[in-house]
């Protein structure tokens, strides 16, 4: 079947909301084949321990390709133990030189509870410069929903329960059934 013919997966929202000395990962659990739900209790949020050191990572895209990433990760974190900075850079660029890793269509926003980054395919680290990112299909509702909130009383795992519940209001790829992680730094 050609890519066009393809009605493509969709599905799921990520947030990392840093705040107050924490950094909690919400994601929900849909994943879609074209307009159809395919399984709504997806796990795309994780907390990896190599060599010690916490991290919680979440994924949007392709689960085989996140694993593929989520396992090279943990691979750099092992070399550069407590070093997440480093490691996300380290695998930033395998991502953008491999060409096997090139293929691979799926984002991933990771944590030590001090660093918060995006890391992408095209090579990017990306620090959220207001403490709050998101991606997958609702991503910009949820990170427009948290940035809202995030000068009020709200705590972080409430701030990112609260935008993700806005996304699933919103986005026909993003449900309620949430996994949250969070982690002090």
């Amino acid at each position: 079947m050609s890519s066009d013919e393809f009605p493509g997966w969709h599905g799921t929202t990520i947030i990392g909301v840093r705040k107050g000395g924490e950094v909690v990962i919400a994601g929900d659990g849909q994943v879609s084949l074209g307009q159809t739900v395919i399984k709504g209790t997806a796990r795309k949020v994780r907390r990896l321990s190599p060599g010690g050191y916490d991290v919680v990572a979440g994924f949007a895209g392709s689960t085989a390709d996140a694993f593929t990433l989520l396992e090279r990760l943990e691979a750099k974190l092992e070399a550069t133990p407590g070093q997440l900075a480093r490691a996300s850079v380290e695998l930033a660029k395998d991502w953008r030189t491999d060409k096997y890793l090139q293929k691979l269509e799926a984002m991933l926003i990771v944590t030590d509870g001090k660093d918060l980054f995006v890391i992408t395919g095209a090579g990017d680290v990306l620090e959220p410069e207001h403490d709050v990112t998101a991606i997958g299909s609702g991503g910009n509702y949820a990170l427009a929903a948290a940035r809202g909130m995030m000068d009020g009383d709200g705590n972080a795992e409430e701030i990112a329960r609260k935008a993700m519940a806005i996304a699933a209001d919103i986005c026909v790829y993003t449900n309620g059934k949430l996994t949250v992680e969070s982690i002090k730094a």
